[in-house]
């Protein structure tokens, strides 16, 4: 594919495109540094930006005076730019050249995002995130070892305070290398954990809370999917392909489909 313009990467940093976006997006930047180096960027800046800036509630009339700017254009007026003081720090050329060339309504619906609308992720987000990553770095990777279902679906009784769903994919390329029990959700979840070539894929599963799950996201180079299966709501979490992952998920979803009562 050609190199994505600039609002097409920040959509991809922050988790807002789809499954079959993100794997074309993905394989480009596997073969584009100067991509890459943007995309690397936009999370250094992410990062710089949640560290280092303190959280600000945004006035109660903005969301007004852009939906205002917003019908005005929509009307055929033109809104008039208006100087601003130089913010005390700069952002990067990168967002100079992603804003260059957009229309007045096309800079209002940006900052409508920005300031108005809901964080892309949420605290469930964070818990995963933190228990995929903790568990990669530390010796908690895996608490029962075994390649077999019929050893590891059992041995979640009474520690798990689910019953997760536990399939041989080693055929298809998903080897089931064990499990494991984190908190999760005020809870004690499942963690069933595949490999797929040189990646881990921890497959987390706990009680739903009658809530929406999150969106898929994509967060400094990990890949998380969610869905559900009766009442229980389940996460994949890996940074192999987001191909590699759609496809675990596929097969556990169907193997759940096909699972007796």
């Amino acid at each position: 594919m050609a190199c994505p313009d600039a609002l097409q990467l920040q959509a991809y940093a922050d988790g807002e495109v789809d499954a079959l976006a993100s794997l074309e997006i993905e394989r480009h930047l596997e073969q584009c540094a100067e991509c890459r180096t943007v995309h690397l960027d936009l999370l250094r800046l992410r990062t710089a930006l949640r560290r280092d800036l303190p959280h600000l509630q945004a006035p109660p009339g903005l969301r007004s005076e852009i939906l205002r700017t917003l019908d005005k254009e929509d009307a055929g007026g033109k809104a008039q730019p208006r100087r601003t003081e130089r913010n005390s720090w700069r952002t990067p050329s990168f967002w100079l050249g992603a804003f260059s060339g957009l229309g007045s309504a096309a800079v209002a619906a940006a900052l409508a995002f920005l300031l108005i609308a809901p964080p892309v992720t949420g605290p469930v987000v964070d818990e995963l995130l933190g228990a995929h990553i903790t568990s990669l770095m530390s010796s908690h990777l895996i608490d029962v070892v075994s390649t077999d279902h019929h050893t590891v679906k059992p041995w979640f009784a009474g520690r798990a305070d689910v019953s997760p769903l536990v399939v041989d994919l080693d055929p298809k390329g998903y080897k089931l290398i064990g499990g494991r029990v984190t908190y999760l959700e005020h809870q004690r979840a499942a963690v069933v954990v595949y490999q797929h070539g040189a990646h881990v894929i921890n497959v987390f599963s706990w009680t739903t809370g009658g809530r929406s799950l999150p969106r898929n996201v994509t967060r400094d180079g990990y890949h998380l999917i969610f869905w559900q299966s009766g009442d229980l709501e389940y996460c994949a979490v890996s940074d192999t392909a987001w191909d590699e992952l759609l496809g675990l998920t596929r097969l556990l979803q169907d193997a759940a489909a096909h699972e007796p009562n």
